[in-house]
């Protein structure tokens, strides 16, 4: 099975940090909305396809405009979403790290959810203790491989990304390996 981990496009947190990163809710820039249209090229969806979204407005916001017009599947999992890397102290987090409400992202946006029984929703995944991370990792991986699907796309944050990398067995990783706006990365999970 394959997961192709995807950044979401830039966002409004990312335009005059450190500052900027304390934004709850960023939304996409104008760049970001263009950046997310250019995902239906770089990687065309179709019904076929799953997409596995961070619950943050941004990510759910790059899931619609790159999949306009493929009807495929889409789920908001808090496996997901955004993480600290390297892992901080939570006072250390900013706020555009913070989730949309459970019933933001199934009223307002109605999309599926999918919560995980090792970190409340308010709190996500950003400051969980690494061995909580870790059974979160695991618990979403088996997810994955109880979907049957050769390939699921995740969309998700740098640090995210990259503490999954880290979970899955890649050493030596840091915030140098963090994606740049809508880049991906793909690994391999054994069924």
């Amino acid at each position: 099975m394959e997961l192709l981990f995807v950044r979401h496009a830039q966002g409004e947190h990312t335009m005059n940090p450190p500052r900027s990163l304390q934004l709850r809710d960023p939304g996409l820039t104008p760049l970001g909305q263009r950046q997310s249209k250019k995902l239906q090229d770089k990687l065309p969806l179709s019904s076929d396809d799953l997409i596995v979204i961070s619950p943050t407005r941004r990510t759910i916001e790059t899931a619609q405009l790159w999949s306009e017009g493929a009807a495929c599947k889409q789920i908001v999992h808090q496996a997901v979403g955004p993480r600290m890397f390297p892992l901080l102290a939570a006072s250390m987090s900013y706020g555009c790290d913070s989730p949309l409400s459970l019933n933001v992202v199934k009223e307002a946006h109605r999309l599926d959810v999918i919560t995980s029984r090792y970190s409340a929703w308010e709190e996500g995944i950003n400051a969980i203790s690494e061995s909580l991370f870790e059974q979160t990792a695991s618990e979403f991986l088996s997810w994955c491989k109880g979907l049957d699907r050769p390939r699921i796309y995740i969309l998700t944050h740098d640090g995210t990304i990259t503490a999954y990398r880290q979970y899955l067995g890649e050493r030596n990783v840091t915030r140098q390996d963090f994606l740049g706006e809508t880049g991906t990365y793909l690994m391999q999970i054994q069924s």
